[in-house]
């Protein structure tokens, strides 16, 4: 009697299986790696924009109105763009505590600015929540 060479069904599926169970590990800890990278994104944003209004501030001596700066638009005077396109929240955005609001600029007067952003978890020393970025740091 000749032996054919090849996997059981049995085996198969076991394999399958692993292979299955495997997979849904992978899943659940990439899922806290990608709420980190946008939390870690989202400080970035906000030290660039914070860097794009200060060069601003240098060269006017104020701060853009609120409806100057937001989100999708640049931060510009005249001939001289600061930033091309202020940032967007990236998606999806209702990690954590967070709601699915996109970061919220307010000019006070051109003497300070206040913008508002959640973070999802803790990002070093920062703690998960609304945040409000001003002049005098990153969360306020």
């Amino acid at each position: 009697m000749k032996k054919e060479k090849g996997f059981t069904l049995i085996e198969l599926l076991v394999v399958i299986a692993i292979i299955g169970v495997l997979a849904a590990f992978a899943m659940v800890s990439l899922g806290g790696a990608r709420s980190k990278a946008r939390d870690a994104r989202r400080l970035s944003d906000m030290r660039q924009v914070q860097t794009a209004l200060e060069m601003y501030y240098a060269d006017l001596n104020s701060y853009p109105a609120t409806g100057d700066a937001s989100p999708g638009g640049p931060i510009f005077s005249g001939a001289t763009v600061y930033m091309s396109k202020f940032p967007n929240n990236p998606s999806p955005r209702n990690d954590g505590p967070c709601g699915t609001d996109d970061y919220l600029y307010t000019g006070v007067g051109g003497t300070t600015y206040q913008i508002t952003y959640c973070l999802g978890s803790q990002t070093g020393d920062i703690a998960a929540g609304t945040c409000e970025a001003t002049p005098a740091g990153i969360c306020e």
